[in-house]
């Protein structure tokens, strides 16, 4: 069964709290997803000295040299991405496996790509120890998407290469849609790609800051 809010926790009132004031206040409308955002645990996807600050409006270092990125971006890239309750979704860069999580609720199945395994076992712990079982991991080069798996109806990722790799875009399923941040290796550009047949149309958000994208068609370790 999906975790549920405990409403005798007492940090599901922060929860609540960073949905209205960090989330919903600044133009994220997607009644599902904030749904999502208000009875996940974000506490659960940070290292234990780090929980105390699990919502407040910034990214957080979750070791390893990768961070949880800030709940408003992980809101707006969800957003963007749309995801609707048939689609077959690809996390990229999974890191703490909380965006994993929030995509969970929303789509059929998320194929969860994060290079690091040590992160991807711990990510992956904390979506059993929930009961979210639509969701598969693997350790791989996620620059290069996750070919036995695909076509993607989404692709999401959670680091910043210096261009949308081909991978991908070859991996995207008609009427699919890619939301990654791209740019150089410390300000990034918040990127949409939707695909229609061989037309792809791209759209630019907003600058952000994520890791590199490391691998193949992404940054150079």
């Amino acid at each position: 069964m999906p975790h549920m809010v405990d409403w005798s926790d007492n940090r599901a009132g922060e929860r609540l709290n960073m949905v209205r004031t960090q989330i919903r206040l600044r133009g994220i409308h997607h009644e599902r997803l904030l749904a999502a955002l208000a009875d996940l645990p974000r506490e659960l996807f940070v290292p234990p000295p780090q929980a105390p600050a699990a919502y407040e409006d910034r990214p957080l270092a979750i070791g390893l040299g990768q961070t949880i990125s800030q709940p408003y971006v992980v809101a707006l890239m969800i957003q963007e991405l749309d995801p609707q309750p048939t689609d077959r979704v690809l996390d990229v860069g999974a890191g703490s496996g909380y965006q994993t999580a929030l995509l969970a609720r929303l789509c059929r199945h998320v194929y969860a790509v994060e290079r690091i395994e040590e992160l991807a076992q711990r990510a992956a712990g904390v979506l059993a120890g929930l009961g979210v079982g639509n969701v598969s991991f693997s350790t791989r080069d996620g620059s290069l998407g996750w070919l036995e798996q695909a076509p993607f109806d989404r692709i999401i990722c959670g680091a910043g290469g210096p261009e949308v790799p081909r991978a991908w875009i070859e991996q995207l399923a008609d009427g699919g849609r890619i939301v990654a941040p791209i740019g150089g290796g410390e300000v990034q550009t918040l990127v949409v790609l939707d695909r229609l047949r061989q037309d792809v149309r791209r759209r630019e958000l907003c600058p952000v800051r994520f890791v590199r994208l490391i691998g193949q068609q992404g940054w150079a370790e």
